[in-house]
């Protein structure tokens, strides 16, 4: 994981800009603290902040290709490397001495050499990526991001005409008068001297579940097929150099990751065992939760403590590097922050992850509401799409704060791929727990991954699970600081997605002294994270229509109530 920062088309020599380049690049540097290199093209410039994971040696950044010629700066993790590499090398035995690094993504260059600018569409790239590839004999840059967004990726215009690519909108802000979120499953390419390739934006993820929107999938759901489909991805996250180990906040998703993850660990021939990680306030019911797993799947476990004024006095830190005033992102991106730093410290460089469960099997409380399977699906894509503006965001940039990778094994795109083709019949929760075909898929008596009180644990807001009281003073901090009359003109203020509540006004105004453009506020994406009051929600049910709160203590009721109703 890294940060990158390209520039193409520049008016001046790359020369006259590569100091202060290196300063935009230096703003992004807690991505990638281990090293960093710049490459300086006629009209082009590329920046890279390393994080080192794979290739410790010689995978630094930009990598340039043996002939000088093909130039990128890259912020990847592409799983299915080795596979790749051996598919090139087996169509044109050549490749076999074209490879200078031991890097995972090195492959991208060679790809683009084989296939050309749109290799993307061509071949199944498994792997979390953002990357800007630089063709120095054509003239001709491609600039990616992963199908779900899971890696950031920002573009931006100059007032010169160049166009500007940043991990994060830190880099570019003042620079670009305009600048939006580069959208996921797309590549963008440029070339200054051809008009038919200056400024291209294509589709390249083009599966049928992303891009038909009548698609209902027929796909069967088998315990043991869905489980060893689960285990494969977790464990091709495990490709690592460094220390690495597993948030545990105690729930469903992240236990199911860390339990399989423990297992992997040890088959991999580690003489210790993995470590697992867990954040909350005192007495907070994850890490009550987290503690009873890492006993039973064997972690050296670190539960760490934090005080409501720690989460307080790190809010500002959390905007700026979060880049959003979204109200649920920063809440439960403020513990996530705080713990990235405390496994910083213990020598840990990479993290496996449950973000994404929810999304894809329907985990949320609000699908118990969901009247049909069809429905239920639309919505499903449609959070699944929207991940990269929330809950993506907040694991990325909130771990990289402090130079910690995060993966995300449910997100995987062959898992994914198999996921959002099983027939949403069985991801409904109709007389049910939410999730209940993951819960039943590792619910294996003779060889348990997880004891029962958590397997069937109910579901839990990260942000609440840390500890209910970090919610309930968020709101009375907010309902001191803004007043009534700050509110009524509040659109007056902020016109750009005016604030709803005192709360996301006192996220707003952070927002605003960090990134006052009102391109900036552009990149955040209005509405509750959670989607408890969108239009399909209300659809469902009408009592969505009063739900000003994201918290999932407020979302009908059912944090509690919904399991006197539903069958485990």
């Amino acid at each position: 994981m890294c940060g990158i920062l390209a520039i193409f088309g520049l008016s001046e020599s790359s020369e006259t800009w590569r100091s202060k380049v290196l300063q935009m690049s230096k703003r992004i540097r807690h991505r990638g603290p281990d090293w960093n290199g710049i490459y300086c093209g006629k009209n082009c410039i590329l920046a890279h902040e390393r994080l080192a994971i794979v290739g410790l040696i010689s995978g630094a950044q930009p990598i340039i290709d043996k002939s000088g010629e093909i130039i990128m700066t890259v912020n990847a993790e592409i799983y299915n490397y080795k596979e790749l590499k051996k598919a090139l090398i087996s169509k044109d035995p050549k490749y076999k001495d074209e490879f200078i690094t031991d890097s995972d993504c090195e492959v991208l260059i060679h790809l683009y050499k084989e296939y050309g600018v749109d290799f993307l569409k061509k071949i199944h790239v498994n792997g979390m990526y953002a990357f800007c590839i630089y063709d120095s004999v054509k003239d001709i840059y491609i600039v990616a991001r992963d199908p779900i967004g899971i890696i950031p990726l920002y573009m931006g215009w100059g007032q010169d005409g160049s166009i500007w690519f940043g991990s994060e909108m830190k880099a570019i802000h003042e620079s670009c008068d305009n600048y939006e979120l580069f959208t996921p499953g797309n590549f963008y390419v440029g070339n200054l001297l051809n008009e038919n390739y200056n400024g291209k934006m294509e589709l390249f993820y083009t599966e049928r579940w992303f891009t038909d929107i009548d698609y209902i999938p027929t796909g069967e759901y088998i315990p043991e097929e869905f489980r060893e489909n689960m285990i494969a991805s977790v464990r091709r996250h495990l490709m690592s150099e460094v220390p690495y180990g597993v948030l545990l906040s105690g729930g469903l998703d992240s236990s199911i990751v860390a339990s399989i993850a423990a297992r992997e660990y040890k088959k991999l021939g580690n003489l210790d065992v993995m470590r697992s990680f867990c954040i909350g306030l005192e007495g907070s019911p994850d890490i009550a939760a987290a503690e009873k797993v890492a006993e039973f799947i064997g972690t050296k476990h670190y539960s760490f403590i934090y005080t409501i004024q720690e989460g307080l006095d790190a809010i500002s830190d959390v905007v700026y590097h979060l880049e959003t005033f979204d109200v649920t992102t920063i809440r439960a991106s403020t513990p996530m922050y705080l713990i990235s730093r405390k496994i910083k410290a213990t020598g840990v460089k990479m993290v496996l992850s449950g973000e994404g469960a929810d999304e894809v099997f329907a985990g949320y409380l609000y699908f118990h509401k969901a009247p049909t399977k069809e429905e239920l699906h639309k919505e499903i894509v449609r959070k699944v799409k929207d991940l990269h503006k929330f809950d993506n965001n907040r694991a990325n940039k909130s771990m990289m704060a402090w130079g910690v990778e995060a993966r995300v094994p449910f997100l995987d795109r062959t898992f994914l791929e198999y996921s959002m083709n099983i027939d949403p019949k069985y991801k409904m929760s109709t007389n049910k727990i939410e999730k209940h075909l993951i819960r039943h898929a590792f619910d294996t008596k003779d060889d348990p991954y997880l004891p029962d009180e958590i397997l069937w644990r109910q579901k839990e807001q990260f942000s609440d699970g840390v500890g209910y009281n970090w919610i309930d003073t968020l709101k009375e901090v907010a309902e001191n600081k803004v007043s009534n009359l700050q509110m009524k003109y509040a659109s007056s203020r902020f016109p750009i997605a005016p604030p709803q509540t005192k709360e996301e006004y006192m996220y707003r105004e952070i927002f605003s002294k960090h990134f006052p453009s009102p391109a900036a506020a552009k990149t955040v994406p209005t509405g509750k994270s959670i989607a408890c009051s969108t239009p399909i929600a209300i659809e469902w049910d009408k009592s969505f229509q009063s739900m000003a709160d994201p918290s999932g203590r407020a979302i009908l009721g059912v944090h509690v109530d919904a399991y006197e109703e539903v069958e485990v």
